[in-house]
């Protein structure tokens, strides 16, 4: 059972705080790992070789591992029983200096077994970016006289540190060859470390990315009922959501389960795997491709020690830096705090301590560690508002259906050319790129058309949100003014990618979206775009399972004769 000791009883004060596994120990023994608080060692050495018997005769009397933890001017911090893995510093506890530092701190930890440091040891060195760790295995003998100490405890020492990233060996650590006590006491310790992250500021400097950039791992989680296909196909797109976003994507870790852990998603190993990558890399984000309950996250923060965040949260990170509008501003700073209001608790002093990037732009993180109360007002404030941009726009509506124009919404998943299009048919000027969530505002342009009888109709083409595939409830939400431009149209132009591997997959995310909605046009037009940028096979095996959709490129304008043909065919249908 492991918990930990206070001397409060005592009369102590918290620096006297015994870490670990203490059931059993006696109160006489328990005083002598407090007394370790009272040692120091020289800055420019690892240990003295009278603190190291003390600790492996403390360890020898308890027969178990002791550890304590020193900083770089010799002062020893933290005192446990146990070895490294069960007394380390919580993640949120160390300071963090960034993948070109190590932590300051070194543990020096005595184990009655005579073998080197085993891996999880290392793992939790790594895990605190430890300067070093020095581990003394007992000889089985020693003594302790009045006046002289403890000595002949110690058999072997081992020194481990960490290696960069990019080091020949690929490995994480090294751990060197049993040495003696003396040697171990004589070396240089400032030397070492100054080497070690001279080493690893060489190695961050080749990998660092611009300032404001967020260093993220991928985590993916594959459940029953996932198939391969299409979970890598939300990989990936997660992939691009982070690049959308800012971030660079360092690596990408899969695991397989049968249903998510309740409390971490993902299973325990593969937490400690995230957490050695989260080190060895220099991440400072991890994004999950599924939805983290307030739970999940703050459990993974605490034992990451860096920001952690879902899909959705990327997602509305993405649409706070895309909304230019004061009406796209105010719904994403609604999405945002109705998504995150629940996951406040115990995230305020988390958020403060990791910093701002992906996850935190919009309303702010001073907003976010404000009251709940605060944030529920302001919630109501923005509800209001909302409600008022609803009613301002469903006035414009009526008054388009006054004029008797019809109105065709453009539609369809995220990057798939929906402004493009509009651009070309209309000569408009909307903000079209290769970005996922290019367009947040609605748009509307007049568009003529010219039947067989060569009579003309105006209708209007309106531009909207891109959808994505579990479209995150809190955006449904909050842009409801803006989806109710598709709601409220004539007619659907449902544009689809056909240049992308999982268009079919795309395609069926929209339908779903769209069937959801409350209220449905009639008439839909399949445009499938893109078609300067796909093999004839592609085009044919479409054509195939969809035949009376129109083929379109609206970069090259090919296919528009064919478009504003059944266009003018749909007109005549309403």
């Amino acid at each position: 059972m492991l918990k930990t000791f206070t001397h409060a009883s005592l009369g102590l004060t918290p620096i006297d705080t015994i870490h670990g596994n203490l059931k059993g120990l006696k109160s006489s023994q328990l005083k002598q790992l407090q007394r370790l608080y009272q040692q120091s060692v020289p800055g420019d050495r690892l240990t003295t070789p009278e603190l190291a018997q003390r600790i492996a005769a403390i360890s020898s009397e308890l027969n178990q591992p002791v550890s304590i933890y020193l900083n770089r001017r010799g002062k020893v911090i933290r005192v446990g029983v146990g070895a490294p893995r069960e007394t380390q510093i919580p993640p949120l506890e160390l300071p963090r200096y960034g993948a070109e530092r190590l932590s300051g701190i070194r543990c020096l930890t005595a184990s009655p077994k005579d073998h080197p440091p085993n891996e999880a040891c290392l793992t939790s060195m790594v895990l605190q970016r430890l300067d070093a760790l020095v581990t003394f295995t007992l000889s089985g003998s020693g003594s302790t006289q009045r006046g002289r100490g403890s000595v002949g405890y110690i058999k072997n020492v081992y020194l481990s540190h960490l290696l960069p990233q990019n080091h020949p060996s690929h490995a994480y650590w090294q751990v060197s060859e049993a040495q003696s006590l003396e040697a171990i006491a004589q070396q240089d310790f400032l030397d070492l470390v100054e080497n070690l992250e001279a080493e690893f500021r060489r190695d961050f400097t080749a990998q660092r990315v611009e300032a404001g950039h967020d260093r993220v791992i991928l985590v993916g989680l594959q459940t029953e009922g996932i198939g391969d296909r299409r979970f890598q196909d939300g990989l990936t797109e997660l992939e691009r959501l982070v690049d959308t976003a800012g971030g660079e994507v360092l690596l990408k870790m899969e695991q397989k389960r049968a249903k998510p852990h309740p409390q971490t998603l993902v299973g325990s190993g593969k937490v400690e795997e995230i957490a050695l990558q989260v080190q060895t890399l220099g991440a400072n984000l991890v994004v999950f491709d599924q939805d983290l309950s307030p739970a999940q996250g703050r459990n993974i923060e605490r034992q990451l020690g860096v920001k952690v965040c879902d899909r959705t949260e990327v997602i509305l990170d993405i649409f706070a830096q895309r909304a230019q509008s004061q009406a796209g501003k105010l719904q994403v700073e609604l999405a945002q705090l109705e998504y995150m209001l629940p996951r406040l608790v115990g995230r305020g002093q988390a958020m403060s301590r990791l910093g701002g990037g992906i996850g935190t732009r919009g309303p702010g993180e001073t907003k976010l560690e404000t009251e709940r109360r605060t944030i529920q007002s302001r919630l109501s404030r923005l509800q209001k508002e909302v409600d008022q941009l609803q009613a301002h726009r469903s006035r414009m509506r009526s008054q388009r259906q006054r004029q008797d124009v019809p109105t065709f919404a453009i539609v369809g998943y995220t990057n798939a050319g929906k402004s493009t299009l509009i651009n070309a048919l209309t000569n408009a000027e909307v903000y079209a790129a290769d970005q996922l969530f290019a367009t947040l505002d609605p748009t509307t342009r007049r568009l003529t058309l010219t039947d067989e009888n060569h009579a003309t109709q105006t209708i209007l083409l309106t531009d909207t949100v891109g959808f994505i595939h579990e479209l995150p409830p809190a955006l449904v939400d909050a842009f409801r003014a803006t989806l109710e431009e598709v709601t409220e149209a004539d007619a659907l132009i449902h544009v689809v990618d056909l240049s992308h591997p999982a268009w079919r997959h795309q395609l069926t995310s929209v339908e779903k979206i769209l069937a959801d909605m409350p209220i449905m046009p009639a008439q839909a037009l399949l445009v499938f775009n893109k078609l300067d940028q796909v093999s004839s096979e592609a085009l044919q095996d479409a054509k195939l399972l969809h035949p009376n959709a129109v083929y379109i490129s609206a970069s090259d304008r090919l296919g528009f004769e064919t478009l504003r043909q059944r266009l003018a065919q749909m007109l005549k249908q309403l």
